[in-house]
């Protein structure tokens, strides 16, 4: 059986289930046998990503993971030059610059998975796909689908978060383009969320509510929130490249596994949704790049158009 706490009560169940899921991250990098590092943290985010779903499971709503995607990076950034793990620097220039395109990065994101969060009374459709289609099986595919396996994508990504906590050496070009592209990439995914939640308000306004956003950012590319989520990361992995470059073959890694899980994951299930929902979507796919953002191709007029009017 369901438990739904009312909307307050259920985002501090939420703050309460991270906390824990931190300390328990945090006693296991310190507290389990000595092995290496970065294996050490690795296991330290699997220890958090089960505690996580043992809430998931305990209030039956995988949901309850959904903040970890952005949560993660901004407790590791911050907590690395802490961390006291062998090969850690002090906090310095470097460090502070992770730290700080990780956290406008992550604290836009959270706010707004928390502007759309209606509570524990509601789980992503994704989920409920999942539990249709494995009725048995449903809790081995949300741990190792839904929890366990972007765990390992994120941590990939975080990877140049690594070698940045162990690098004294001075800023450079490196950094500073990653910077620049990490927080062009948050940028960019503000206003297409910004430009969708416009075009589904004027929408709803008109009593329309399933047509297909083409416009802004979206007029230019399918998903541009993807888009910018690609960009971040390929920029977390440059100042790891300016921390130290003969780590760049590992940290690499990261950036690869983000854009293969949109590009082979995310993107084809959004889209399948979408052809399923909206006949008109095949002429925006033919119209519109899937990723990057690139001048649209002309409309196909039978379709007729596809925004609200």
């Amino acid at each position: 059986m369901r438990l739904f706490p009312a909307p307050t009560r259920a985002l501090s169940l939420v703050v309460a289930v991270y906390v824990v899921a931190t300390a328990a991250a945090w006693a296991t990098l310190h507290c389990a046998p000595k092995t290496h590092p970065l294996l050490a943290l690795f296991i330290a985010d699997c220890v958090a990503t089960v505690v996580v779903f043992a809430f998931s499971r305990a209030f039956d709503n995988s949901s309850l993971y959904d903040p970890y995607w952005s949560v993660a990076p901004m407790v590791l950034a911050a907590g690395l030059p802490f961390s006291g793990l062998p090969g850690v620097v002090a906090f310095g220039p470097r460090q502070a610059l992770m730290v700080a395109v990780t956290f406008a990065w992550g604290g836009r994101l959270t706010y707004n998975w928390l502007r759309g969060w209606e509570g524990l009374a509601h789980e992503d459709w994704r989920y409920l796909a999942f539990r249709k289609q494995f009725p048995r099986a449903y809790w081995a595919v949300s741990f190792f689908g839904v929890h366990w396996f972007p765990t390992v994508c994120t941590f990939a990504g975080c990877l140049a978060m690594w070698t940045t906590a162990r690098s004294t050496a001075p800023l450079g070009a490196a950094d500073l383009v990653g910077a620049s592209i990490a927080l062009g990439g948050t940028l960019v995914e503000g206003l297409a969320d910004w430009h969708l939640r416009a075009y589904r308000k004027r929408g709803a306004e008109k009593g329309e509510q399933d047509g297909i956003c083409d416009v802004g950012l979206w007029r230019w590319s399918r998903h541009p929130n993807y888009f910018g989520e690609c960009a971040f990361w390929v920029g977390v992995y440059l100042i790891g490249v300016g921390a130290s470059s003969t780590d760049a073959l590992l940290t690499a890694a990261g950036p690869l596994t983000i854009v293969a899980l949109f590009v082979f994951g995310s993107i084809p299930l959004m889209e399948k949704r979408s052809l399923e929902r909206r006949p008109a979507f095949a002429d925006y796919q033919r119209r519109v790049s899937m990723l990057v953002p690139w001048p649209p191709k002309p409309r196909n007029e039978r379709n007729g158009p596809t925004r609200p009017r």
